[in-house]
């Protein structure tokens, strides 16, 4: 048969089943998942050109009644032409894919498991060598077949040579093409992929949250956009979170005193420093009957938002008893009836210390509930005191009773330093506690100056104690100074 009576045949053999790929494509590929449609578009094309194969051997074993074994490799040629017909157009539906899921911003459901690149390309790589070097192997045996039994003298051997030669140049520049043609096809694909990727990664990198990577694969792309997509979710949760926690925090400052009260006979300043944005200090001034001040310090166990929620309890509960105020024990008692009712069942507590004070008789009484044992400090003595006493922390035992106690022997002077333990137990890198003593220390050297003065020092001095270290605890401090 002449190469031009090949050609024809070769041609009507593709082209039949071509007619009616159009129609196959609709029912077989478009109707399937996307998932599914790279696959469908690859068994198709494969199977066009096995079919386009098997139509070629039946006209040349029907009309010129060619032996079986000649038709071995023109059905090999179209197994292997479909082995890459196939693959170019599951790429091409691939992109398709990635295309229409990056424009429409939808996605596809990954899997628990997926065929990774690697091991498609491996597939592909290895069947179309074994596919190539059967080829070879034919194409070699057919022309040492042929020069055997046509070489009669050297003219014969040169224009055999060169025809041979001529033959696997054009075999091998045939595949040369159908191989770039396969690399480009896979590298538009993976530029696309990389640009879904990276695309919503800029807007992440500068805080936009509002996109999410479209899923067009199952493979490690897929995986890679979907692990994306959980890490936006995170951080849109956490950006929630901490706006929620800012709201937290603000709510949570203004419900601090604005500003230290004026009362003759006292300089008074106090102030909170959390470790987290919110945090379970707490401390306030009360007006109460009689031209008397009320001081409370407080600090819930633990901090951040769960000390913070049971704080603004605590101080719902103080405001709320306020009003019926008659002494310091009546107050916290009732308190701790509260907060016992509220939080015994979840084992949190709150340690309080609460004091009066009065002008009129420069006597001060308080009620330590739990709380770390405030200082009281006599410049004129040099002398330095513990307002210590036994009281059981509110929100244990909603029938405790607690007992105040009386301190009359206040000098002009004198310094009542109230603090929670975040104070004394703040650490320096070596782990050292900044302890009561330097607490001390501090009074004594600072105790001439003004009581927001002695505040602002006591703090600087916590400070290059910790030198930098992260706060582990949050910290209260009111100082009450007595003027003349």
């Amino acid at each position: 048969m002449s190469p031009v009576k090949l050609g024809i045949v070769i041609f009507f053999s593709f082209l039949i089943p071509l007619l009616f790929r159009p129609f196959l494509s609709n029912f077989f590929i478009q109707r399937a998942a996307l998932v599914k449609q790279p696959q469908k578009a690859f068994i198709l094309d494969f199977s066009i050109c096995i079919l386009a194969g098997i139509l070629l051997n039946s006209h040349n074993f029907v009309r010129f009644d060619i032996p079986l074994a000649y038709l071995i490799s023109p059905m090999i040629g179209c197994i292997i032409a479909g082995l890459f017909i196939g693959v170019d157009s599951a790429l091409t539906q691939e992109r398709q894919i990635i295309l229409t899921v990056m424009q429409e911003h939808t996605s596809i459901t990954v899997p628990k498991k997926f065929i990774s690149v690697t091991r498609k390309f491996t597939l592909v790589a290895i069947t179309a060598s074994i596919f190539l070097a059967i080829v070879i192997i034919l194409v070699f045996t057919r022309d040492i077949e042929w020069l055997a039994n046509n070489i009669q003298t050297s003219t014969a051997i040169h224009d055999a040579t060169m025809s041979v030669i001529i033959e696997i140049f054009y075999i091998m520049l045939v595949l040369i093409i159908i191989v770039v043609n396969l690399i480009f096809s896979y590298s538009r694909n993976l530029k696309l992929l990389f640009l879904n990727q990276t695309e919503v990664l800029e807007k992440v990198s500068r805080g936009d949250l509002s996109s999410k990577v479209p899923i067009a694969t199952l493979d490690e792309f897929g995986f890679i956009a979907n692990h994306t997509n959980n890490m936006i979710d995170g951080l849109r949760h956490r950006f929630k979170l901490i706006s929620s926690l800012k709201l937290a925090e603000e709510v949570q400052q203004n419900l601090l005193p604005d500003a230290s009260p004026y009362m003759k006979g006292f300089d008074i300043s106090g102030t909170s420093v959390y470790c987290d944005e919110t945090g379970g200090d707490y401390y306030d001034y009360f007006l109460l009957p009689d031209q008397k001040l009320g001081i409370v310090v407080a600090d819930a166990v633990g901090h951040g938002v769960g000390a913070a929620i049971l704080m603004t309890s605590v101080r719902a509960f103080i405001i709320s008893a306020i009003h019926r105020y008659e002494s310091p024990a009546s107050l916290i008692n009732e308190v701790n009836h509260y907060i016992s009712g509220d939080f015994s069942k979840s084992g949190r507590f709150t340690s309080m210390f609460f004091v009066e004070l009065s002008p009129v008789t420069h006597t001060i009484k308080w009620i330590r509930a739990g709380h770390e044992p405030p200082l009281l400090y006599s410049p004129k003595t040099d002398i330095f005191s513990q307002l210590d006493a036994s009281g059981l922390v509110l929100g244990i035992e909603s029938s405790y009773t607690y007992e105040e106690h009386v301190t009359d022997n206040i000098l002009p002077g004198d310094i009542l330093l109230i603090g929670t333990d975040g104070i004394s137990e703040a650490r320096n890198k070596d782990d050292e506690f900044f302890g009561r003593e330097r607490i001390q220390k501090c009074l004594k050297e600072f105790a001439h100056k003004a009581a927001k003065e002695m505040q602002v020092e006591l703090l600087r001095k916590l400070d290059l104690f910790c030198a930098g270290q992260k706060r582990e605890d949050d910290i209260t401090l009111v100082i009450i100074k007595f003027t003349p």
